[in-house]
C-alpha cells in the first residue's frame, strides 16, 4: 500500500502525499530519496479512504505516526484530512496518533504567528477532546535549537493544545557528537517540558560516512551525557539503531569468558517476542551499523536472523527502496 509502513504489529507510519518536503534539508538525513526529485523513489500516500479502510481492518494498530518529510509543511485544513479520519469511531482502537517534526527547532514559528498556527493547534486541541492520546516527536539535534523565545513559546503552546512533546536525534559527527551538548539539550528540554525520548545512531544511508560515529564511541558519549542528568531527563534511551529488523539498542560492553562484546537488545522487533532479549556482538571499534557487526562467542548469525529471512520470503510485495532505509510491508510482518 503506497505511503503506508506497518513494520511493528502496533504500529503504522503514514506518509502524506503534501507532507513529503521539510523545511530545510539535512545532508545527514535518511530519508534523501523524498527530496531528490525522483519520483519511483518517492513514498507517500494520496488515498486516504484506502488507508482508513486497513486501519479498520487491523485491530491490532493502536498507534498512528505521521510522518514525511515533515507533516508540518502541509497547511492546517491540509493536515486535517489526514488526522480527523482516525478520529472515527470505526477506529477506536487507535489510542495514540504522533507526528514526526522538526518544525520546532527550524519553524517555530508555524506555532506562534503562522497565519494557521491557531487552527493547526485548534487541530491538536480536536485530537485530545477525542480521548486520543497526541504526541509530537520533535528533532531536536542541538541544545541551540531551544535558546530562543520563540522556540520556548512555540513547545508552550503545543502543550497549551494538550499535546505531549517527546524529543528524538541522531547522533551525527561534526553536529551534536559531545557528550556535554546531548547533557545541555537534555537539561533544557526537561525545563520547558519535553521528554527526552531516543538517541539515535546516524542509519546507514546517504552521506553517512562524513556523520557517522562508531558504535563503541556513541555509546561513551551517551552514558556520559546521561551521568550529567536528573532522573526526570533518564527517560532517554540509546543509543539506538532504526534498522530493518527493528530498533536495537546498544546495551554496553563487557566481557564474558575473556571475550570483549557489544550488548544488544531489541526495543522494537517484527517480532514481539525478539523485545528485550539480550544478544552479543564481538567487540569492534570501528564498527558504526548493525550490520557490519559480527555474533560472538563462535555463532554463525544473531538470533533473529533466519526468522527474519523467512519474514521476508513469506511477504512477496516487501522491499527495501535503494538507501533510504524504508522497508515496506503490504501486511503484518
Amino acid at each position: 500500500m503506497p505511503g503506508v509502513q506497518h513494520k511493528y504489529r502496533d504500529t503504522v507510519l503514514l506518509f502524506p502525499a503534501p507532507g513529503q518536503t521539510c523545511h530545510a534539508y539535512c545532508t545527514y538525513c535518511f530519508r534523501w530519496a523524498q527530496f531528490v526529485g525522483v519520483e519511483n523513489l518517492k513514498f507517500a500516500s494520496r488515498e486516504v479512504d484506502s488507508w482508513v479502510a486497513y486501519l479498520a481492518a487491523h485491530k491490532e494498530v493502536s498507534t498512528v505516526l505521521i510522518t514525511g518529510g515533515d507533516p508540518l509543511v502541509m497547511k492546517a485544513t491540509v493536515l486535517r484530512r489526514y488526522i480527523e479520519p482516525l478520529l472515527h469511531p470505526s477506529l477506536d482502537h487507535i489510542r495514540s496518533i504522533r507526528i514526526g517534526s522538526k518544525a520546532q527547532a527550524y519553524w517555530p514559528f508555524r506555532f506562534v504567528t503562522d497565519p494557521d498556527a491557531d487552527e493547526l493547534l485548534t487541530l491538536f486541541e480536536k485530537v485530545r477532546r477525542a480521548g486520543r492520546h497526541f504526541a509530537f516527536m520533535a528533532h531536536y539535534s542541538h541544545p541551540r535549537e531551544l535558546e530562543t523565545e520563540v522556540a520556548e513559546q512555540a513547545v508552550r503552546r503545543i502543550r497549551d493544545s494538550g499535546a505531549t512533546i517527546r524529543s528524538q536525534a541522531p547522533l551525527i559527527r561534526h553536529v551534536n557528537d559531545s557528550a556535554d551538548d546531548w547533557a545541555d539539550m537534555w537539561k533544557q528540554q526537561v525545563k520547558v517540558g519535553v521528554i527526552p525520548y531516543y538517541m539515535f545512531v546516524e542509519r546507514d544511508t546517504s552521506a553517512r560516512s562524513y556523520f557517522e560515529v562508531p558504535l563503541a564511541r556513541t555509546l561513551r558519549i551517551f552514558n556520559r551525557a546521561y551521568r550529567q542528568v536528573s532522573g526526570l531527563a533518564r527517560t532517554v534511551r540509546g543509543p539506538s539503531m532504526s534498522a530493518t529488523p527493528g530498533k536495537v539498542l546498544i546495551d554496553g560492553v563487557t566481557s564474558v569468558n575473556g571475550e570483549k562484546v557489544f550488548v544488544l537488545k531489541f526495543l522494537r522487533g517484527r517480532n514481539p517476542e525478539w523485545v528485550g532479549r539480550p544478544f552479543f556482538a564481538r567487540f569492534d571499534p570501528e564498527v558504526t551499523w548493525l550490520d557490519d557487526l559480527e555474533p560472538a562467542f563462535g555463532e554463525r548469525e544473531f538470533f533473529f536472523e533466519e526468522e527474519f529471512r523467512a519474514m521476508s520470503r513469506r511477504i512477496p510485495n516487501s522491499r527495501r527502496s535503494l538507501d533510504t532505509g524504508i522497508a515496506c510491508f503490504s501486511q503484518d510482518p
